[in-house]
């Protein structure tokens, strides 16, 4: 679903504020570059520090600057379920192309708990879903077996963006392996 390049941007700000005039000169030159896509409000544009109104109105204009240029994806996730749920809607509901679901950090689900959160989200929304494993930032790693269960049951869960802080050993390239072979597979 999501091949190509795609770019986390920041989000720019100027005392205190969101800079939205160097926001739009940061997605234009992403464009000009001829990227695939944005993400608007990952962990690399701030999300955890931007109020609700700041990321609403970030992916709003983001997904207006992109004109259907490029796609974009909307950082939706948080350690909150029903929050990463609003976001999601709130994201399909302004035009994105997909959702970024970060694993819930702080709070260390167990597999079964990030299955549960990561399925009432997908089933809230026809939007496709990347799932966001970043185990050295939140503190739990969404294995696996786990991210096959989620594509076996949503057809949604489209995609995984790893970002594993270690060494790219055989061990960690067959885990990406068969992680992949699970979204191809469930497709």
């Amino acid at each position: 679903m999501f091949r190509g390049t795609f770019t986390a941007v920041v989000t720019p700000l100027r005392n205190g504020d969101v800079d939205f005039a160097a926001l739009q000169k940061l997605i234009e030159g992403q464009i000009a570059a001829g990227i695939t896509g944005i993400v608007a409000v990952g962990t690399t544009g701030e999300s955890p520090t931007l109020t609700y109104d700041e990321k609403h109105e970030i992916i709003q204009r983001t997904i207006k600057i992109a004109k259907g240029r490029c796609k974009v994806i909307a950082g939706a996730g948080t350690n909150s379920t029903r929050d990463s749920t609003e976001a999601t809607k709130f994201a399909e509901k302004a035009g994105a192309d997909g959702a970024l679901l970060v694993a819930p950090y702080y709070n260390k689900p167990s597999q079964e708990g990030l299955f549960r959160h990561f399925k009432a989200i997908a089933e809230a929304t026809k939007l496709p879903i990347m799932l966001y494993n970043i185990p050295g930032r939140c503190s739990v790693d969404i294995v696996p077996d786990t991210v096959v269960r989620l594509a076996e049951n949503c057809r949604n869960i489209v995609s995984i963006k790893e970002s594993p802080l270690c060494e790219m050993t055989e061990a960690n390239q067959a885990r990406l392996r068969k992680t992949l072979e699970a979204f191809e597979k469930s497709k």
